[in-house]
Protein backbone atom coordinates (compact mmCIF):
# COMPACT_ATOMS: atom_id res chain seq x y z
CA UNK A 1 0.00 0.00 0.00
CA UNK A 2 1.40 3.42 -1.29
CA UNK A 3 1.88 6.48 1.61
CA UNK A 4 -0.42 9.25 1.42
CA UNK A 5 1.28 12.21 0.38
CA UNK A 6 0.57 14.81 3.68
CA UNK A 7 0.30 17.50 0.67
CA UNK A 8 -1.22 18.34 -2.46
CA UNK A 9 0.54 20.29 -5.06
CA UNK A 10 -1.24 23.02 -7.14
CA UNK A 11 -0.02 25.66 -9.98
CA UNK A 12 -0.49 29.36 -8.52
CA UNK A 13 0.57 32.13 -10.85
CA UNK A 14 2.51 34.95 -10.00
CA UNK A 15 1.80 37.79 -12.19
CA UNK A 16 4.88 40.66 -12.77
CA UNK A 17 2.88 43.36 -12.30
CA UNK A 18 -0.66 43.90 -10.48
CA UNK A 19 -3.83 45.44 -12.25
CA UNK A 20 -6.50 44.98 -14.67
CA UNK A 21 -4.07 43.26 -17.84
CA UNK A 22 -4.52 40.37 -15.66
CA UNK A 23 -8.01 40.13 -15.35
CA UNK A 24 -8.67 37.49 -18.48
CA UNK A 25 -5.86 34.85 -16.46
CA UNK A 26 -7.59 35.93 -13.05
CA UNK A 27 -10.70 34.58 -14.54
CA UNK A 28 -9.78 31.57 -16.00
CA UNK A 29 -7.51 30.62 -13.58
CA UNK A 30 -10.32 30.91 -11.13
CA UNK A 31 -12.99 29.24 -12.95
CA UNK A 32 -10.89 26.51 -13.61
CA UNK A 33 -10.38 25.82 -9.73
CA UNK A 34 -14.13 26.40 -8.65
CA UNK A 35 -14.77 23.66 -11.72
CA UNK A 36 -11.95 21.48 -9.92
CA UNK A 37 -13.61 21.72 -6.33
CA UNK A 38 -16.98 21.96 -7.14
CA UNK A 39 -17.26 25.35 -5.68
CA UNK A 40 -20.53 27.15 -6.68
CA UNK A 41 -20.20 30.38 -5.87
CA UNK A 42 -17.56 33.31 -6.92
CA UNK A 43 -17.59 36.61 -5.20
CA UNK A 44 -16.30 39.57 -7.64
CA UNK A 45 -15.68 43.20 -6.69
CA UNK A 46 -17.02 45.46 -9.89
CA UNK A 47 -18.00 49.41 -9.93
CA UNK A 48 -18.68 49.53 -13.62
CA UNK A 49 -19.99 45.99 -13.77
CA UNK A 50 -17.11 44.98 -16.37
CA UNK A 51 -15.25 42.57 -14.54
CA UNK A 52 -18.39 40.84 -12.83
CA UNK A 53 -19.87 40.25 -16.23
CA UNK A 54 -16.70 39.25 -17.48
CA UNK A 55 -16.64 36.83 -14.65
CA UNK A 56 -20.25 35.64 -15.61
CA UNK A 57 -19.09 34.21 -18.94
CA UNK A 58 -15.80 32.89 -17.46
CA UNK A 59 -17.35 30.82 -14.45
CA UNK A 60 -20.57 29.52 -16.73
CA UNK A 61 -23.66 29.46 -15.73
CA UNK A 62 -23.12 26.85 -12.69
CA UNK A 63 -21.42 28.95 -10.50
CA UNK A 64 -23.64 32.02 -9.18
CA UNK A 65 -21.89 35.31 -9.00
CA UNK A 66 -22.12 38.01 -6.49
CA UNK A 67 -20.49 41.10 -7.73
CA UNK A 68 -20.05 43.92 -4.34
CA UNK A 69 -19.66 47.33 -5.33
CA UNK A 70 -17.86 50.38 -3.49
CA UNK A 71 -20.08 51.55 -0.37
CA UNK A 72 -22.14 54.91 -1.64
CA UNK A 73 -20.17 57.88 -0.90
CA UNK A 74 -16.78 56.05 -1.12
CA UNK A 75 -15.94 58.84 -4.38
CA UNK A 76 -18.07 61.65 -2.70
CA UNK A 77 -21.07 62.09 -0.99
CA UNK A 78 -24.40 60.51 -2.03
CA UNK A 79 -23.03 59.25 -5.44
CA UNK A 80 -23.04 55.38 -6.28
CA UNK A 81 -20.06 54.60 -8.95
CA UNK A 82 -22.38 51.82 -10.27
CA UNK A 83 -24.54 53.22 -12.73
CA UNK A 84 -28.40 52.29 -12.71
CA UNK A 85 -28.10 50.90 -15.81
CA UNK A 86 -25.15 49.03 -15.24
CA UNK A 87 -26.74 47.30 -11.96
CA UNK A 88 -29.70 46.49 -14.47
CA UNK A 89 -27.49 45.03 -16.83
CA UNK A 90 -25.30 42.70 -14.06
CA UNK A 91 -28.73 41.59 -12.70
CA UNK A 92 -30.54 40.86 -15.94
CA UNK A 93 -27.28 38.56 -16.64
CA UNK A 94 -28.05 36.72 -13.02
CA UNK A 95 -25.66 38.87 -11.13
CA UNK A 96 -26.46 39.43 -7.63
CA UNK A 97 -24.94 42.97 -6.77
CA UNK A 98 -24.56 43.92 -3.27
CA UNK A 99 -23.84 47.54 -2.21
CA UNK A 100 -23.13 47.79 1.68
CA UNK A 101 -20.27 49.62 3.94
CA UNK A 102 -17.01 48.27 3.55
CA UNK A 103 -15.71 45.83 6.14
CA UNK A 104 -12.36 47.42 6.41
CA UNK A 105 -13.57 51.02 5.77
CA UNK A 106 -16.46 52.42 7.85
CA UNK A 107 -16.68 54.33 10.64
CA UNK A 108 -12.82 53.74 11.49
CA UNK A 109 -12.28 55.44 7.82
CA UNK A 110 -14.03 58.27 9.22
CA UNK A 111 -12.08 58.97 12.77
CA UNK A 112 -9.11 58.67 10.52
CA UNK A 113 -9.74 61.42 8.37
CA UNK A 114 -11.46 63.20 11.48
CA UNK A 115 -8.30 62.58 13.55
CA UNK A 116 -5.40 61.47 11.99
CA UNK A 117 -5.26 58.35 13.15
CA UNK A 118 -5.71 54.48 12.14
CA UNK A 119 -8.57 52.42 13.74
CA UNK A 120 -8.08 48.79 14.21
CA UNK A 121 -10.44 47.68 10.67
CA UNK A 122 -8.12 50.11 8.84
CA UNK A 123 -4.76 48.40 10.63
CA UNK A 124 -6.37 45.16 9.16
CA UNK A 125 -6.91 46.11 5.44
CA UNK A 126 -3.20 47.46 5.43
CA UNK A 127 -1.82 44.19 7.43
CA UNK A 128 -3.41 42.22 4.57
CA UNK A 129 -2.27 44.63 1.68
CA UNK A 130 1.17 42.89 2.76
CA UNK A 131 -0.18 40.04 0.14
CA UNK A 132 -1.13 43.00 -2.28
CA UNK A 133 -4.34 44.74 -2.58
CA UNK A 134 -6.39 42.23 -4.63
CA UNK A 135 -6.00 40.33 -1.33
CA UNK A 136 -7.11 42.64 0.73
CA UNK A 137 -9.89 42.90 -1.78
CA UNK A 138 -11.03 39.17 -1.73
CA UNK A 139 -10.97 39.08 1.74
CA UNK A 140 -12.93 41.88 2.59
CA UNK A 141 -16.18 41.67 0.21
CA UNK A 142 -16.12 38.35 1.19
CA UNK A 143 -16.82 39.60 4.37
CA UNK A 144 -19.23 41.87 3.33
CA UNK A 145 -21.17 39.13 1.53
CA UNK A 146 -21.23 36.89 4.40
CA UNK A 147 -22.67 40.13 6.46
CA UNK A 148 -25.31 40.42 3.60
CA UNK A 149 -26.30 36.75 3.94
CA UNK A 150 -25.29 36.24 0.63
CA UNK A 151 -22.89 33.23 0.94
CA UNK A 152 -22.93 30.56 3.46
CA UNK A 153 -19.86 30.63 5.70
CA UNK A 154 -20.22 26.67 5.89
CA UNK A 155 -18.96 26.79 2.15
CA UNK A 156 -15.93 27.57 0.48
CA UNK A 157 -15.96 30.39 -2.24
CA UNK A 158 -13.89 31.82 -5.15
CA UNK A 159 -13.26 35.16 -3.55
CA UNK A 160 -11.86 38.04 -6.80
CA UNK A 161 -9.77 41.00 -5.83
CA UNK A 162 -8.06 43.65 -7.66
CA UNK A 163 -5.77 46.51 -7.43
CA UNK A 164 -8.14 49.88 -9.11
CA UNK A 165 -9.54 48.24 -12.41
CA UNK A 166 -10.13 44.25 -13.26
CA UNK A 167 -8.70 42.00 -10.66
CA UNK A 168 -5.25 40.18 -10.34
CA UNK A 169 -6.09 38.03 -7.24
CA UNK A 170 -8.18 34.61 -7.17
CA UNK A 171 -7.98 32.67 -3.43
CA UNK A 172 -10.17 30.00 -2.32
CA UNK A 173 -11.85 30.91 0.96
CA UNK A 174 -13.83 30.02 3.73
CA UNK A 175 -16.16 33.03 4.56
CA UNK A 176 -17.01 34.25 8.08
CA UNK A 177 -19.22 37.32 8.90
CA UNK A 178 -17.15 40.40 10.42
CA UNK A 179 -18.48 39.49 14.17
CA UNK A 180 -16.41 36.66 13.43
CA UNK A 181 -13.70 37.71 11.37
CA UNK A 182 -11.07 35.22 12.60
CA UNK A 183 -12.79 32.29 11.44
CA UNK A 184 -12.26 32.82 7.81
CA UNK A 185 -9.75 31.03 6.26
CA UNK A 186 -7.60 31.47 3.17
CA UNK A 187 -7.71 28.27 1.54
CA UNK A 188 -5.62 28.10 -1.50
CA UNK A 189 -3.78 31.56 -3.39
CA UNK A 190 -5.05 30.78 -6.97
CA UNK A 191 -2.82 33.47 -7.95
CA UNK A 192 -1.86 37.23 -7.36
CA UNK A 193 0.31 39.90 -8.19
CA UNK A 194 4.16 39.02 -7.29
CA UNK A 195 5.37 42.57 -7.54
CA UNK A 196 2.88 45.21 -5.86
Amino acid sequence: MAARKRFEERVCLYFRKPGKTNTGDVLAAAAGRAAGLGIATAVVPSVSGRTALAAREAFGKDVRVIAVTHVAGFERPDTQEMKTAARNRLESAGIRVFTGQHAFGGVGRAVRNKLGTYQLDEIMAWTLRTFGQGTKVAVEIAVMAADAGLIRTAEDVIALGGTCDGVDTALVLRPANSARFFDLKVREVICKPREF
